[in-house]
C-alpha cells in the first residue's frame, strides 16, 4: 500500500481496540487517550485515567492540541503551530515497525516531549513524526502535555505543575501499555528538547518516573525550578489583569481562550531581555522535590545532555541585536550579576564578537549551558555532553535553538527543517546525530568519551569532533 491509501490494522490495549495506519513498514497509532479530557470538573486537577471504550477507536489521526496562540512576529515565520480543536488534548502517539506487533521482541522505545517554553508546542508537528526512529528499531512515543495557563499556573487550592503532572502520567501509561506496541518497558530512554528537556529532568526528579526510565537526553532543556512565589507571578499578574484572585475557582471560571487573551496582552512588547515573566517549575514536594540543576547532580542513570552554539540567535535576531546597546548591555549584566571580569573572558573566548552577541551568548549559557555542565561535573552516573555547532545560514541564525532537532530526527526535508536550517543543511551530520540518538536509546551507551575531567564534548558540525569544553574559559568566568 502507499502512503496515499495506507492500510490498518488494530490492536488491543487496557481502554479498548486501536485502529491505526501502516505507512511503508511503520504503524502509527495517534491520538491515544492517557488521561481523561482536562476541563469541566478535571480543568486545574491532576490527570485523572482515561475513559474506556467499546468497539475500534480511530487512532489515524493526532489528537486536539492543548490551548495555546502561535508564535508571532519572526518566530512565527521559523517555528510551525498546529491547532487541532477538542478537549481530549492528553493523549499519546506511537510508531513502530509494523513486524514487530505480537512478535515479542521488546524493542527500546524513546519518549519524546515537544518544546515551547511551556505554552506553546505540539506532538503533532510534522518535525515531530517517529517514523525514522521506527524503521530503525525504536518504538517511537510522543506525549502531549497542559501548556501555558492550563498547565503551569501558581493557584490556591489546585495542584502545581500540572502539565509535568501530565507528563509523568504519559510515562506510565506509556510503560504499562507499550508491551502491546512491540516496545520493551524495561527499557525507556526519555528525549525532550527545550521545554521538553526540562521536562524530562523533571521527570528525572520524581521518584516514580525514575524508577520506569533507563535513561535519558536533554536537549537545550532549562534546569531551574524556583519556589512558588517565583513561579507564580505570571499567574499573579494575569489574576490582576483579569481582575480576579489566582484561586482555582476563579481562574476555572475564565474561559481557556480569555486566560489565552490575557496572557497576550501580559506579554505584548516583551523581549528576551525584559518584560513579562515567563512560566516555570515550581518547587513542590509531591509534583517536584528538588530542582533539577541540583537533583540531576546525585542521578546514576546514564543521561545525554546538551546545547546550542548560538542559542540566542532563534529569540535575538540580527534586527533585535542591532538595536542593543551600551545602556542595555550594562543594564541586562546587572540584572544577572555578571561581573565585569567574566565579560572580559567572554570577550577572549569570542573574538570578534559583537557587544550584543557577547550579552546574548551569556545570557543563553546562564540559562542553558552552565547548568548542564555543572549538572554533568557532579553527575555519579555516566554523563555524555554534546555542543550542536553547525551554522544554518538562514536569517544568520547559525546554530540557535531548536536547530539541531531536524538532525536528530534525519527529517532534513520537511518544512520546520527546511524553514530553519535551509534546503542545504548536511546529510552526514544528521546521519551522526540520528544514530548517535539510537546508539544511547538501544544501549545507554553515547558512542563518545563520557564527560569527566578531561572535559570531553561531542561537537555537531559538518565534520563531527570529540573535543575539549569550547569556549571554557567564558563558561568557567560565568559559573564562578
Amino acid at each position: 500500500m502507499s502512503d496515499t491509501h495506507p492500510s490498518t490494522t488494530t490492536i488491543s490495549i487496557s481502554t479498548g481496540t486501536l485502529r491505526g495506519a501502516e505507512h511503508g513498514g511503520i504503524l502509527r497509532f495517534l491520538g491515544i487517550p492517557f488521561a481523561a479530557p482536562p476541563f469541566g470538573d478535571l480543568r486545574f486537577a491532576r490527570p485523572a485515567p482515561p475513559a474506556s471504550w467499546e468497539g475500534e477507536r480511530d487512532a489515524t489521526a493526532f489528537g486536539p492540541t492543548a490551548p495555546q496562540d502561535p508564535y508571532s512576529a519572526a518566530l512565527g515565520e521559523l517555528l510551525d503551530s498546529v491547532e487541532i480543536p477538542g478537549e481530549d488534548i492528553l493523549t499519546a502517539n506511537v510508531w513502530t515497525p509494523a513486524d514487530v506487533i505480537g512478535m515479542g521482541m521488546g524493542l527500546p522505545v524513546m519518549v519524546w516531549f515537544h518544546g515551547g517554553a511551556l505554552e506553546r508546542g505540539t506532538p503533532a508537528l510534522d518535525a515531530y513524526d517517529g517514523t525514522t526512529f521506527a524503521r530503525d528499531g525504536v518504538v517511537f512515543v510522543s506525549i502531549a502535555y497542559r501548556l501555558g495557563s492550563e498547565g503551569f499556573s501558581v493557584l490556591e487550592g489546585a495542584p502545581l505543575n500540572l502539565g509535568l503532572q501530565d507528563a509523568a502520567a504519559g510515562l506510565e501509561w506509556v510503560h504499562r501499555e507499550i508491551a502491546a506496541f512491540g516496545g520493551d518497558p524495561d527499557r525507556i530512554t526519555i528525549v525532550g528538547e527545550s521545554a521538553g528537556g526540562a521536562i524530562v529532568a523533571g521527570l528525572l526528579m520524581r521518584s516514580d518516573s525514575r524508577a520506569l526510565v533507563r535513561g535519558a537526553i536533554i536537549q537545550s532543556g532549562p534546569l531551574e525550578a524556583v519556589a512558588p512565589e517565583k513561579a507564580g507571578r505570571v499567574t499573579h499578574q494575569l489574576a490582576q489583569r483579569l481582575r480576579i484572585p489566582a484561586t482555582r475557582d476563579a481562574f476555572a471560571a475564565v474561559t481557556p481562550r480569555a486566560l489565552l487573551d490575557a496572557r497576550a496582552a501580559q506579554s505584548a512588547g516583551s523581549t528576551p531581555l525584559s518584560g513579562a515573566p515567563g512560566f516555570a517549575f515550581a518547587l513542590d514536594p509531591e509534583s517536584l522535590p528538588v530542582s533539577p540543576d541540583v537533583g540531576l547532580g546525585r542521578l546514576t542513570l546514564p543521561v545525554v545532555i546538551g546545547t546550542n552554539t548560538d542559542e540566542y540567535r532563534l529569540w535575538l535576531p540580527p534586527e533585535a541585536l542591532a538595536k542593543i546597546g551600551r545602556m542595555q548591555v550594562f543594564m541586562a549584566r546587572a540584572a544577572l550579576r555578571i561581573p565585569r571580569a567574566t565579560v572580559a573572558a567572554y570577550r577572549r573566548d569570542l573574538p570578534g564578537a559583537t557587544r550584543a552577541e557577547i550579552l546574548g551568548q551569556m545570557v543563553t549559557d546562564r540559562l542553558l549551558r552552565a547548568p548542564a555542565i555543572r549538572a554533568a561535573e557532579t553527575r555519579p552516573g555516566r554523563t555524555y555532553v554534546y555542543e550542536f555547532a553547525w551554522r544554518s545560514p538562514v536569517r544568520e541564525l547559525g546554530a540557535a535553538h531548536a536547530m539541531e532537532i531536524g538532525f536528530v530526527f534525519h527529517r532534513g526535508r520537511t518544512p520546520d527543517a527546511l524553514r530553519m536550517a535551509g534546503p542545504d543543511a548536511p546529510k552526514v551530520l544528521a546521519d551522526r546525530m540520528h544514530d548517535d540518538w539510537i546508539r544511547f536509546i538501544e544501549t545507554q551507551d553515547a558512542g563518545w568519551p563520557p564527560f569527566d575531567e578531561s572535559r570531553t564534548v561531542r561537537r555537531y558540525d559538518t565534520e563531527t569532533r570529540d573535543v575539549p569544553l569550547p569556549r571554557a574559559h567564558a563558561l568557567d568566568a560565568l559559573m564562578r
